[in-house]
Parts: C-alpha cells; structure tokens; sequence
C-alpha cells in the first residue's frame, strides 16, 4: 500500500508564480531532495529566473531544518528569512541581499519566525518566551547589533500571543495580539518606523476582530454583537469609537463570515453557508456582487496568495472529493476563471471513476448534519461495502472534503468514505 500510495506523487513540481512587486515568485521540489527551492524574476521580458533561497543547501550539515517564511524588503534588494536548525519552532532570522546574493551579518535569535518590513532599513519581529508563547515586538535597523534592538510591544497577559505583519495597502505595520477569544490590534505608519503604536481599539473579553486598511480608513470583520460575524468599516482616526463604525455586510444566523481580503476596487468574503465555504466579490465603486461558481456537491475552496493591492485578478484554491488541489485566478471584473495548475496525479487516476455527495443526518434534537460522501462509481450504495467514517468536531475547526492521493487506494477496494461535519466545527456557524 505504501509503494501504491507513494507512486502516485510527483516528486518533482513546483508552485504557482505570484506576483508582489514587480517581481514573479515560485518554488520547486526535485526528485530525490528533501526541500524546496526558492524562485523570483523580475516582471520584465527576458528577465533571468534566480534561485534565491535553496532550502537543501540551507539545511546541509543539520539534522533538522525548517524555513518558516521570508520577506522581501520594499525595495526588492534584500529578504529576511528565519530557519530552525534544532526543532524547537524557535527561529533564527537572517537577512540575504539579493543584488549580490551575500548574507548579511545581522543575525536574530529566538525570535518566532515572521517580520515585517517598515522600509529597506527597519525590521520588526516577534520573540518567544520559555513556553514558545509569542510575547514581545522588536524593532531592528540593518547594521546595529541585534542586542540593541528596541522593545516596541510587550504582551504581558500569559493568555495573549503576539504576531506582527503588513498591511497588504503598505500603509501599516500591524500588531496581533490575540487570545482563545479575544483579540487587539497596534497600528504604526511605514512612514514613521521609529514612531510609537497606538492601539486600534482596546481589548475587550469576546471581543473577535481582524482588521484591513483601505484608504481613509479600516474595514473590521468583528463578532461585536453578532455571533457569526459582520463586517463593519470606520475612519482613520475612528477606530475607537465604535458609534461611529458603519455596517458593510450584516451578521446572519445561517451564514458565517469567516475571512476578508480586500483589493483597491474589490471587496472579497469567504463565507460558510450550510457546511460549504462561498467566495462572493463586491465591487466597491459601486456595490456590485457576484459570487464563483462550484460544480461538484461537497467541496472546499479558500483564497490563495493575493499580495498585490492593485489587482482585479484575484487567486483562489479549490478541490473536493474527486477533485486533485487546483489553483485559479479569477478576474474581479470579468468574473471569469482561468485554471493555472491542477495537482498531478501518477499512475492511471481518472477522476471520472469516482463520484461524492451531500447528504444528511438528524440528530435526535432535529439539527440537521452534513455528510460528505465518495466512493468508486461502480460500487453500489447497499449496506454491503466497506466503510470508512470519519468524524471531529471541536475548537470551531471545520473538517473539509478534501482530495486525498492515499485515499484512493482506499476507494480502488470498494471503500465507501464518508466525513461527518459534527457540531463543535462551526460547519453550521457558531
């Protein structure tokens, strides 16, 4: 079964380019090494692809290795990235320019593995505490000794973590501060990195919210007084007073606003209805909507990497049951899709021998409960196959039918699989 489910893999394949500033960004595996290959070109024609950061090699002489991320400055000359050598999910970042592809000797401990860029000079990260709870924010400037590096957030309640990021408009550097249930935003101008953060709006027990800048002010999707969620919007300088929030997309008790991400002219939601996540675009000149599109009963897609501010191309991931992981882009304007990869499956897979449903079961209060539902075609549904149930319903995590190569070797059998979207996943919202 191993040698079966392993055939089916190709080793060799490399990601989706996106684009992020002018530059074009993919990675690669190879047949045979263990990590992947980092790739960027400029926009331009003729411009070379360069390896820029080459995981195998990184990883040579350690017995463990992880790339949590990198970032590459504004400017395009420099990437921070961090790497774990000992397997603590503690990271060391590093900095690397890419004009001359020389490290720099500025080198920072501990730290929790992300950044975030205010210009080519300032870097701000977080470090983690003897527990690995993320719990402070530094500020480091490139050629100063990280020893010196500034203290600008310290996270002193135990159940709070902390993370720190771009806004995708490049107008802020944002502080996440977040519990189990509540959260609290700190905002910094990328035009002022030795400035002082202010707080969006002061935490508040149960208070959920994300927050996204758009010129002139901040959408907010926020749970305040609506259990499965609303977005709202304010001013720049309103974000504390929540009198003078104005409501964007109403809460509702059927639908669960679970993520946003917003463009220059668009508006994106990802939404749970009845068990199945939604992509429905707002044009925000004028309120104009339309959502994408789904073909096969039980499903799930999700909004990929969309860097770009500027864009009416947004990109977004889909599969199912029958369906191997495809990444699309989706013209905002159009309302098109264009299919740019679909995960490659070895050997003889035809997706058209196998078929999946939707079905449902009561439970004993009446609450209705979706069950996603795949087998071969060519085996019937009459209490005789084999069957392979599976069920969790916890934390708010929502099991997802997804496509599974190991599955298949399952199905090929006669297996029926079915996935049970039990309460506690937030399938039905909250």
């Amino acid at each position: 079964l191993y040698a079966e489910m392993r055939g089916r893999i190709k080793e060799t394949d490399m990601s989706v380019p996106y684009r992020e500033n002018g530059y074009w960004y993919h990675h690669r595996f190879e047949e045979g090494k263990e990590y992947a290959v980092h790739v960027r070109r400029e926009d331009r024609e003729g411009a070379p692809e360069v390896d820029f950061l080459d995981e195998n090699k990184l990883s040579e002489g350690h017995a463990y290795f992880d790339l949590a991320d990198f970032e590459v400055s504004p400017g395009n000359g420099l990437v921070c990235y961090s790497v774990d050598t000992v397997g603590r999910r503690v990271y060391e970042l590093r900095f690397l320019d890419l004009r001359t592809g020389e490290e720099l000797s500025d080198r920072i401990p501990r730290t929790a593995g992300g950044c975030a860029w205010a210009d080519d000079r300032t870097v701000f990260y977080t470090i983690k505490d003897h527990t690995l709870r993320s719990y402070k924010v530094f500020r480091h400037v490139l050629g100063t000794d990280a020893a010196d590096d500034v203290e600008v957030y310290h996270e002193r309640d135990e159940a709070y973590s902390c993370d720190v990021y771009r806004s995708r408009s490049d107008r802020y550097v944002i502080i996440d501060t977040e519990s189990t249930l509540t959260s609290e935003y700190w905002l910094l101008p990328t035009d002022e990195p030795l400035g002082e953060f202010r707080v969006f709006l002061p935490r508040e027990d149960g208070h959920e919210h994300s927050i996204y800048h758009h010129p002139g002010g901040f959408y907010i999707l926020t749970n305040w007084q609506a259990r499965n969620f609303r977005l709202m919007a304010c001013g720049e300088e309103d974000s504390n007073d929540r009198s003078k929030w104005l409501e964007v997309v109403p809460h509702r008790e059927d639908v669960r606003l679970e993520d946003v991400d917003l463009f220059r002219d668009h508006l994106v939601l990802s939404e749970r209805r009845e068990g199945l996540t939604h992509i429905r675009i707002r044009r925000l000149s004028d309120g104009k909507e339309h959502e994408i599109g789904f073909k096969d009963p039980a499903y799930v897609t999700w909004t990929g990497t969309n860097p770009e501010w500027d864009t009416h191309e947004l990109r977004y991931g889909y599969t199912s049951f029958t369906t191997p992981q495809s990444v699309y882009l989706h013209d905002m304007n159009a309302g098109t899709d264009t299919l740019l990869k679909q995960q490659e499956v070895l050997g003889d897979f035809d997706a058209g021998n196998y078929t999946s449903e939707r079905t449902w079961a009561t439970a004993p209060d009446g609450t209705r409960v979706p069950i996603s539902v795949v087998h071969r075609r060519d085996v019937a549904l009459d209490g005789k196959a084999p069957l392979l149930l599976y069920g969790y319903g916890s934390y708010g995590i929502s099991m997802e039918p997804t496509f599974s190569i190991a599955r298949l070797s399952l199905l090929d059998r006669g297996f029926v699989f079915a996935l049970a979207h039990i309460r506690g996943g937030e399938d039905l919202g909250r």
